[in-house]
């Protein structure tokens, strides 16, 4: 089961619509997801600042939802995840096979390196 972390009673719009397109996207693909409210539990807030890895974690040491984990594992924020969705590796990312039929099951897993390649290649200097 993946874990979404998140702010229930956010006021930020930016977060809020992270949040609904990550969700929007676990629903419509029915990947089964549990919700973690950070804004009004300390023991998910706890959880969520223990298993972020440290070289994900903003300077101030903490990490904004929406954060996303499959089990335990860490899978990435809302950033990593649109980066996934755009390049057509969000399956990859979340650790899952990709489903029988979808364009991702067409695309070789070497080819995705590839990809990967080229980005991160033409990201640095």
């Amino acid at each position: 089961i993946f874990y979404l972390i998140y702010f229930e009673s956010s006021k930020s719009s930016h977060i809020r619509k992270k949040q609904q397109e990550v969700v929007g996207f676990l629903e419509a693909n029915k990947i089964d997801f549990k919700e973690l409210d950070i804004a009004g539990d300390e023991d998910n807030r706890r959880w969520m600042r223990e298993n972020v890895p440290g070289e994900k974690k903003p300077q101030n040491g903490i990490p904004l939802p929406p954060q996303i984990f499959n089990e335990e594992q860490y899978c990435g924020d809302f950033d990593s995840f649109f980066s996934a969705k755009e390049e057509n590796i969000i399956y990859s990312f979340l650790g899952l096979a990709p489903p029988p039929g979808s364009k991702v099951s067409l695309v070789p897993h070497w080819a995705n390196m590839i990809v990967a390649y080229h980005i991160l290649r033409d990201s640095f200097p």
